[in-house]
């Protein structure tokens, strides 16, 4: 396993994503390590939502689903705007 180094100035954003304790340890991770470790986040998230299935049930499936539509439109407009 080889460290990863950032950039001497992280751009704002970067660096509030960073900060965030769980999340942003994996968002570092997958900007700046290994290549193989987006397909590890991935099915990170894909084994919590189906974690949250088994504890929750049905609205363990909807909710985050339902938080995903934002995000979507998001991602929808920016694929528009080029």
């Amino acid at each position: 396993m080889s460290a990863y180094t950032l950039p001497a100035r992280l751009t704002l954003w970067q660096r509030i994503l960073f900060a965030v304790p769980l999340l942003g340890r994996i968002f570092k991770e997958v900007a700046y390590g290994p290549e193989e470790n987006i397909g590890y986040a991935l099915a990170t998230f894909v084994s919590l939502w189906g974690c949250s299935i088994l504890l929750f049930g049905i609205p363990g499936l909807y909710i985050p689903a339902l938080c995903m539509v934002p995000v979507m439109f998001l991602v929808l407009l920016s694929i528009t705007r080029g």
